[in-house]
């Protein structure tokens, strides 16, 4: 019977993976425990979760041997930890191994908002280069004055990277960090009201569920350019919007929305705003890392050696 039960969208190399390390059944969704025979459930001592739907207590709660959920990605919002802590379940997730691409997609995304890329590739595309002359002039990016809210491992290596377009950084985070002389802000507000380039790097979950408030993006201004690699739910996106459509704000780039996939349709006639389909680590040498780490996690579980990436 399966020791490991796999619960999302899994392709087909990384079902292989986990049939060939582990004893593994598969779920698309945690709302289809139920429809488990009891027998299956009983057997199941680790999920591996690779999904964006919530795992509560009430699931967790039907499998009785349940000791790990693996999650895969380095965001762990839909999982409810207090439940997981209740009953004895360790959880884990996917670290590190995405850093790089993640923040390499965020400094993009600002390059493309900037310079204007997806409008310039257009107007080349439809031949207008030649019928009506040079694209409109566009707006520099090094040397402006960047935001991080969040200087954890992701939000470090997006500073790393600015610093080496010039820029000042200026940051915020839950304590003040030991930097190589950048700027620390107390809350959003006044880091917003300091930057030209405000990058969202927090993770997701209650505790900085709409942290980027109307307040922080009033402050950031119609100048500013807000980047968002974190989740959708760190932002009031409905202030978000009435700002970018007002010219309140100066523009966005976006991987990561409320309700993804079925994003709110205003950002779509926005021409101010880069959006993403949420890919900043979907590269396949981040992406191969990421199942790696979390059977690393499954099999150090049922091995009874020490998690690599334990988060509760």
């Amino acid at each position: 019977m399966a020791k490991v039960l796999a619960i999302g969208t899994f392709p087909e190399q990384e079902r292989a993976a986990l049939q060939e390390a582990f004893a593994t059944a598969f779920l698309e969704d945690p709302a289809e425990l139920a429809d488990l025979p009891a027998e299956t459930r009983a057997q199941v001592a680790a999920v591996a979760l690779r999904t964006v739907a919530a795992i509560g207590g009430a699931a967790m709660d039907l499998l009785p041997q349940l000791g790990l959920i693996a999650s895969y990605g380095v965001g762990y919002d839909q999982i409810d930890l207090v439940a997981a802590t209740a009953r004895g379940v360790a959880v884990t997730n996917t670290p590190d191994v995405l850093n790089d691409d993640v923040a390499d997609l965020a400094v993009a995304m600002l390059l493309m908002q900037g310079r204007r890329m997806e409008a310039a590739s257009a107007w080349m595309r439809a031949g207008r280069w030649a019928s009506d002359g040079p694209f409109a002039l566009n707006r520099r990016v090094s040397g402006g004055r960047a935001g991080i809210l969040g200087l954890g491992r992701i939000g470090r290596e997006i500073a790393d990277r600015l610093a080496a377009f010039k820029m000042q950084i200026h940051y915020h985070s839950r304590h003040e960090k030991q930097t190589p002389g950048w700027t620390y802000h107390a809350d959003p507000v006044a880091l917003a009201a300091a930057v030209d380039f405000l990058f969202v790097a927090v993770v997701g979950g209650a505790e900085t569920e709409g942290l980027v408030s109307a307040e922080v993006i009033a402050a950031l201004g119609a100048r500013g350019v807000l980047i968002n690699i974190a989740r959708g739910s760190v932002v009031d996106e409905a202030a978000l919007l009435d700002a970018l459509e007002a010219g309140r704000l100066g523009g966005a780039g976006l991987d990561v929305f409320r309700n993804e996939p079925v994003i709110d349709p205003r950002f779509y006639a926005l021409p101010n705003v880069v959006l993403q389909p949420h890919q900043a680590s979907a590269t396949v040498e981040t992406r191969g890392a990421m199942a790696r780490l979390q059977r690393d996690n499954l099999a150090a579980y049922l091995a009874g050696t020490p998690l690599p990436t334990p988060v509760a």
